[in-house]
């Protein structure tokens, strides 16, 4: 396997959670981070900073450039990859973690809430995609990770929360259009989603608290898948819908009892993927 040294990264929303783990595996590399996110100031319910994360990748082993950014703001989407260039001499890998998430059924769903996931998960991926497409056709191996969940047209998947479905979709429709688009320049685009849910602060405040954490893996399951994925050939690997219990599976690592927070509890099955029969 190889590894990210000196690639230069560029993640939205990377101040917490599975961007800052996935963040931390490359840093650990010796990468180069840009973390493109909006925290800049402590919040009560949502640990983590654009600067505390970037101490955190510091202290991997990897460069970090924390840079305070809405990618609903096309011109601060520009001027990130901008700094990110300027700083680092170029983009390997794009990341796409930001994301807004509302459980809602239709008729409690208002829209600027409606607005709000749409204009970051959607838009604001296709949006920074574009802005770093120039710079990653550049790049020796370049590859674009959008986390977001394989397109199973299920109607469980949509009857709950049909806006927030719609929303993440779209991040994954992203990825089976470019991957096809922009085969020919090499760059690969993939999709990974865990199998179970991930302890993070959406998962502690949305989906039970901390019952909800113990029946959730570490964040370092979805790192470590990612830096499989991160690590592969683009011109091979593209327009790959992962899973991280099949990646890792992949490279030969079937004992997940590590990456439990509680190893005594069940497992709480995430949105979008069915649980492992047995």
């Amino acid at each position: 396997m190889g590894d990210l040294k000196g690639k230069t990264i560029f993640i939205t929303g990377g101040s917490r959670g599975i961007g800052l783990a996935i963040a931390k595996r490359a840093a650990a590399d010796g990468a180069n981070i840009t973390i493109a996110a909006k925290s800049t100031e402590p919040h009560p319910k949502l640990e983590g900073t654009i600067y505390t994360a970037a101490e955190e990748i510091e202290t991997a082993g990897g460069k970090a450039l924390p840079l305070a950014v809405d990618i609903r703001d096309e011109e601060l989407v520009a001027g990130a990859v901008a700094k990110t260039v300027e700083t680092f001499g170029g983009i390997d890998i794009l990341i796409n973690n930001a994301s807004a998430i509302s459980l809602t059924p239709t008729l409690q769903t208002d829209m600027k809430r409606y607005d709000l996931m749409h204009q970051i998960n959607t838009r604001g991926t296709f949006m920074v995609s574009k802005a770093c497409i120039p710079h990653l056709r550049k790049a020796e191996n370049p590859h674009v990770l959008n986390l977001s969940p394989p397109l199973n047209m299920e109607a469980k998947w949509f009857s709950g929360h049909v806006a927030y479905t719609m929303a993440k979709f779209g991040m994954s429709m992203c990825v089976l259009g470019m991957a096809e688009e922009f085969k020919r320049d090499g760059i690969a685009f993939n999709a990974l989603w865990p199998r179970t849910a991930i302890a993070t602060a959406a998962v502690k405040n949305l989906l039970g608290g901390e019952a909800a954490v113990r029946g959730s893996r570490q964040p370092e399951i979805m790192a470590d898948a990612a830096h499989i994925i991160l690590t592969r050939n683009s011109r091979e690997f593209t327009g790959n819908f992962c899973i991280d219990d099949e990646t890792l599976a992949s490279e030969g690592i079937t004992d997940l009892t590590p990456y439990a927070v509680d190893p005594t509890a069940t497992l709480l099955p995430d949105f979008f993927v069915d649980p492992v029969a047995g």
